[in-house]
């Protein structure tokens, strides 16, 4: 078990790192990892994400090694440990993309990252890393497009970040899921046409999820999870910068997750701010959506020997 045992140690005790996992060691053969990147000098609207990973790995105190809808032990097949936070730079957008980018390059022999921002400018500096081995393709969850090409003339921010992967030859095929905002002009959506994303309106998952979850499952290759936790509704998820009513349920974005079936090398949430938080009611959504990204990497590295050998422990 790579979790502390909740049955030995109560959930409150212990230092806190993301699922009660231990802290990765080096020369250890780990699979996936968490980390955060608690940087949030580049949102437009309501700070305090740089608070995310930390009320994520507060909240995850609750999972525990068997997901049972995905009928795997993502921890333990992952061998998933928690690698800390990246050395931010406050203030600087540039400088803090440098660092992540830095810190991904030299952690190449885990498979998966498993992120935990920070607002969403963050994930351009993951994805020029993670590219150098070849173009991923997107799976983006969001209210928002983030194809701006500037806010107040700067060129990285979070609502940005999008439009600089495209031009920068990060990602391949690209799909948005959820989007629901309202926008600066009409020309926004022929503008993310002219991108080539494939666009999935809030609409569209709710009147036809299933459709949507075999369009996200078709995709061919690599693919990378960027989930804006305001992609859930307020209601759901309140503790975020720039919040957008109408959005998924809870229950809405767990599901799509758990019926993924893609080649993940990695994934996101971002956008978390805990000081706009109820009860940690978003944090703790942030903290079990990662937890289905790593069963579904779980699934897809294969988990038959564990399983078959945690019945014959059943049986005996």
């Amino acid at each position: 078990m790579r979790q502390i045992d909740a049955l030995e140690s109560p959930r409150f005790t212990q230092i806190t790192t993301f699922g009660r996992l231990p802290e990765c060691k080096e020369g250890e053969e780990v699979k996936a990892f968490f980390l955060g990147i608690p940087f949030d000098d580049a949102t437009s609207f309501r700070p305090g994400a740089r608070f995310g990973p930390r009320a994520i790995r507060e909240a995850s105190r609750m999972l525990r090694p068997y997901n049972r809808f995905q009928d795997t032990y993502p921890f333990d097949i992952l061998n998933m440990c928690d690698h800390g936070d990246v050395n931010v730079v406050p203030g600087s957008t540039e400088d803090t993309m440098m660092k992540v980018e830095e810190w991904l390059d030299n952690v190449k022999d885990y498979e998966a990252p498993f992120i935990a921002g920070g607002d969403h400018s963050i994930t351009l500096p993951v994805l020029m890393s993670l590219s150098k081995a070849g173009k991923v393709n997107l799976i983006h969850f969001d209210s928002h497009f983030d194809t701006w090409d500037s806010y107040w003339g700067k060129r990285f921010t979070h609502g940005t970040w999008l439009r600089r992967a495209i031009e920068m030859g990060l990602v391949g095929e690209v799909y948005q899921v959820g989007i629901r905002s309202p926008l600066y002009s009409k020309n926004d959506i022929k503008e993310v046409e002219d991108l080539g994303i494939n666009v999935v309106y809030v609409e569209q998952v709710k009147e036809n999820m299933n459709d949507v979850i075999s369009k996200l499952n078709s995709i061919k290759g690599k693919v990378y999870i960027s989930l804006d936790i305001d992609v859930v509704d307020p209601a759901f998820a309140p503790g975020t910068g720039t919040p957008e009513v109408g959005g998924l349920t809870s229950y809405e974005m767990l599901k799509i997750m758990r019926s993924l079936n893609v080649d993940l090398v990695g994934m996101d949430v971002v956008e978390v701010s805990p000081p706009y938080d109820v009860s940690e009611v978003t944090s703790l959504l942030a903290s079990y959506l990662l937890y289905e990204g790593a069963s579904v990497k779980a699934r897809e590295t294969g988990n038959e020997e564990l399983l078959e050998n945690e019945t014959k422990k059943e049986l005996t």
